[in-house]
């Protein structure tokens, strides 16, 4: 214990330590750990702090083993894992920092503040390396449309995610959102953040230089989500909590109770000029260090930033800005308010951090300094209520390997024959399917979950959500550049369900190829790995193979991992969601004036299917609608095609030889030709040579395809492209026209698909 501490550390518990310590979540085996750590029995602040830090959300116990198999290296990579948020270089000096994380639990019981408090602790993570927040996306998870809960909670999330992010000024470039039953008792709420610098304002979060101060930037400190984020995040729900409108909390003289977390609440407004604040603390050099107080609060930032320098740090609850009367100093440690940072300024910078917390009218109050002894030490006044060693929170949770099998399910369904079923097979038959899966859940248009975003907020978005990926124009009027970032957000849980590894796989090359087709090149990801419970070995088989299912596809693809967030515990009543290991991927064009687009420009333009259709219908979107089924082996994918492919589309973009780009995925060729149709109001006249059944030509979702046009007169160069490249590709039509025809398949009128399209989610919501 360092000198600073050398108080009697004060114990007011009314409990025996192990036996809050099991109350807290912690094992017996670890509470003896800490124990040995100590040499001492530990205090009830201590027992919050290592509860929360050793917590399966804050610590990875059961997935860092594994997550080691990523690629982490790379052309690109300034900062990969262990940071805040990962970085990459982006040209011109310029720099992107990007995180995705994951607010499931707090959603499920408030899904507006839930959402919001979501984007606004990943935007705290992107400042925080110095980078200014300038586009944010999400992956989200719902049950069926159906039930009129799951249209609230859908409704509400998407509402907070984006008042939150536009409040802040910053732009939803995109992200995707699905329904599923699987997510009925468990939605997921995945949002990610990107942020923009110049290289040399690259910022660590770490408290270095004893006699140094620790700063509370922000908010004043509540009860509101004490051991929230890591408490809901690593524990399943029970009947009783799924959806609940609980506010209970800790009260005041409880101190060894533990009582449901209150639900956070955001305040955008604080968030944007907090963002400014700091941003301008950092450009100046006025900081030494800056964490984010998000899960587990004081306790997370401050552990992390002391073990990153070697450091130890002592704090005063006694000089916190509070909002509630009576909170005990455990509450005060643990504590996840938002709006609030941890910064690091030496005594001499002390007047200007002030000056410009003023400036911005955000509080900066000083409650502690940077000490050598390398303890984490919490005060009240002369009372020392815990001493720990800063390292031993970050750095000594247990990790766990525990046995894993295949489920019982995956080789039944794969083997599902679906030879039998009975397809539609007239044309007018096929434009009620086509019609059922553009109007469904599944297929119909995004745009109602974007949000009316300001014009000063979107003024570089070059590409909005609802595209294959989104693109930003990077640059600033005292550094300009031409070069872009694209983005993207993937994942099909059926997919990873029937076959977790290809599912994996599957879901980077899309997120992939869904950035190349605008026209980027894909740089990095960022991952939100959503699991049931790793202590089921049918669950974490599917948690392993899906890591190394993205680890396949990142080394084919040369994309490294540099981020990201691992949530388990997603099940309520012992019932799991489908494993669903969201991907978000960043990719950089070099000239932002050769990108492309998803929709049909000009009648008379040729269409090329690149790649090639085969009878793939297992986890589709057609088997789920038109034969409620979720069984079958899902599409096969060649991580060397698909490398071919993308690569060739890029060139054909940069060469302007595209005037549009569609990757083909949910619904397949039927869902990917309406939806470029449809975007510019102008029909297709198609026809596809393959031998296949009706229905599987229009909705297999075979993989490395993607629907590109272009002038009759570049169509043999683009096919000339594919040859040498050994890509397949063929003539399948003509644009123009009112008409959605594909020969002998397909006679839809461009306005009654439009109308299932847009139409289904604003009817949904009683909003036509």
């Amino acid at each position: 214990m360092s000198e600073s501490s050398s108080q009697p550390i004060v114990d007011l518990s009314t409990k025996d330590a192990p036996v809050l310590a099991e109350e807290l979540g912690l094992r017996r085996d670890e509470y003896s750990r800490i124990v040995e750590v100590l040499g001492r029995t530990p205090t009830i602040c201590e027992l919050y702090m290592y509860s929360l830090m050793w917590s399966e959300h804050c610590s990875y116990k059961h997935s860092r083993i594994h997550l080691r198999k990523f690629p982490t290296e790379g052309a690109h990579v300034l900062q990969g894992p262990g940071e805040n948020a990962g970085v990459i270089s982006v040209g011109d000096g310029w720099a992107v920092a990007f995180k995705m994380e994951s607010h499931n639990h707090p959603s499920a019981i408030e899904p507006y503040h839930g959402a919001a408090t979501g984007i606004g602790g990943c935007m705290r993570d992107i400042f925080t390396m110095g980078a200014r927040p300038v586009a944010a996306l999400s992956s989200l998870r719902f049950g069926s449309m159906e039930h009129p809960h799951q249209q609230w909670l859908a409704q509400q999330a998407a509402k907070g995610f984006s008042e939150y992010a536009n409040t802040a000024k910053v732009p939803t470039l995109g992200g995707e959102i699905r329904f599923d039953d699987a997510y009925e008792n468990n939605c997921l709420v995945n949002a990610m953040c990107i942020g923009l610098m110049r290289e040399e304002h690259l910022t660590r979060a770490a408290a270095s230089g004893a006699g140094n101060l620790l700063i509370v930037i922000g908010a004043p400190t509540g009860r509101d989500g004490i051991g929230g984020a890591s408490i809901l995040a690593s524990a399943e729900f029970g009947e009783d909590s799924v959806g609940s409108d609980s506010d209970s909390t800790l009260e005041p003289g409880a101190e060894t109770s533990v009582a449901a977390p209150t639900t956070v609440t955001g305040d955008p407004e604080l968030g944007r000029r907090l963002t400014e604040a700091c941003l301008e603390l950092l450009e100046n050099g006025l900081l030494v260090g800056l964490g984010d107080l998000g899960a587990a609060g004081l306790t997370s930032a401050g552990s992390e930033m002391a073990a990153r320098a070697g450091m130890g740090i002592e704090i005063d609850v006694q000089k916190v800005p509070v909002c509630d009367v009576g909170m005990k100093p455990f509450e005060i440690a643990v504590s996840e308010s938002q709006e609030r940072m941890l910064a690091v300024s030496t005594p001499e910078m002390l007047a200007k951090v002030r000056d410009v917390c003023d400036r911005w009218k955000v509080p900066a109050t000083v409650i502690g300094s940077v000490i050598d002894s390398g303890d984490f030490v919490v005060r009240s006044g002369e009372d020392v209520y815990a001493a720990i060693p800063a390292k031993s929170l970050t750095d000594d949770a247990p990790l766990y390997d525990p046995p894993y099998a295949e489920p019982a399910y995956f080789s039944k369904l794969a083997a599902t024959d679906l030879s039998q079923l009975q397809h539609p097979e007239n044309v007018e038959d096929l434009n009620r399917a086509v019609l059922n899966v553009l109007g469904s859940a599944g297929s119909a248009s995004r745009e109602w979950f974007a949000g009316d975003v300001d014009s000063d907020v979107s003024e570089n978005v070059v590409i909005p959500p609802g595209a294959d990926a989104g693109l930003l124009r990077i640059g600033s009027t005292d550094h300009v550049s031409n070069c872009g970032i694209a983005a993207s957000c993937d994942c099909n849980g059926r997919y990873i369900y029937l076959n977790p590894r290809r599912g994996a796989q599957i879901a980077v090359a899309e997120a992939a190829r869904n950035v190349s087709c605008v026209g980027a090149t894909p740089a990095a990801l960022t991952d939100c790995l959503n699991f049931g419970s790793p202590e089921k070995p049918e669950i974490y088989w599917t948690f392993v193979q899906s890591v190394e299912g993205i680890s396949d596809s990142c080394k084919a693809l040369d994309v490294p991992v540099v981020s990201g967030n691992v949530s388990f515990y997603n099940e309520s009543s012992g019932v799991a969601i489908y494993p669903t290991p969201a991907i978000g991927l960043v990719g950089i064009i070099d000239d932002i004036n050769k990108h492309c687009t998803s929709d049909f420009k000009d009648t008379g333009d040729t269409i090329i299917l690149i790649g090639e259709t085969f009878d793939e219908i297992g986890g589709s979107e057609y088997l789920k609608l038109h034969f409620n089924m979720v069984a079958g082996d899902i599409p096969a994918l060649s991580l060397d095609l698909e490398r071919r492919t993308q690569t060739t589309l890029r060139e054909l973009i940069a060469a302007g030889l595209l005037k549009s780009a569609h990757d083909c995925s949910d619904g397949g060729l039927a869902v990917a030709l309406c939806e470029s149709a449809i975007q510019n109001g102008i029909g297709f006249d198609v026809e596809l040579a393959d031998e296949l059944p009706s229905a599987i030509s229009l909705f297999s979702e075979s993989q490395s395809r993607v629907v590109v046009s272009c002038a009759p007169t570049d169509a043999d160069a683009i096919l000339a492209a594919c040859i040498d490249a050994d890509v397949p590709a063929a003539v399948i039509g003509t644009v123009g026209g009112d008409m959605l025809a594909i020969k002998d398949k397909l006679a839809l009128p461009l306005d009654a698909a439009r109308d299932a399209w847009t139409n289904f989610f604003p009817h949904t919501f009683g909003e036509e």
